[in-house]
């Protein structure tokens, strides 16, 4: 079982990195520091928006899947039966 909950760990850690690159991306860009492979800020700050949506995403969707099968979330999140 540990194993397991390691293994859990590590892809949870995944996008919480996919997250924290986005935010230094838009930090960067904001002291204008242009990085190799993005040719301008516009697109490097673009970048760090969508590495930043898509980490946080993927971890408040495990966090309400978890507690969906828990049943610890308010009603309107639950999902209906059909």
């Amino acid at each position: 079982m540990t194993v397991q909950r390691f293994i859990a760990l590590v892809i949870l850690l995944i996008p919480v990195f996919v997250a924290g690159y986005g935010i230094k991306l838009m930090r960067d860009t904001l002291f204008q520091i242009l990085n190799s492979p993005y040719p301008s800020y516009y697109l490097q700050f673009l970048a760090g928006i969508i590495s930043l949506v898509i980490g946080v995403w993927f971890i408040g969707g495990f966090i309400l899947h978890r507690d969906r099968k828990n049943n610890k979330v308010a009603p309107k999140f639950q999902k209906n039966p059909k």
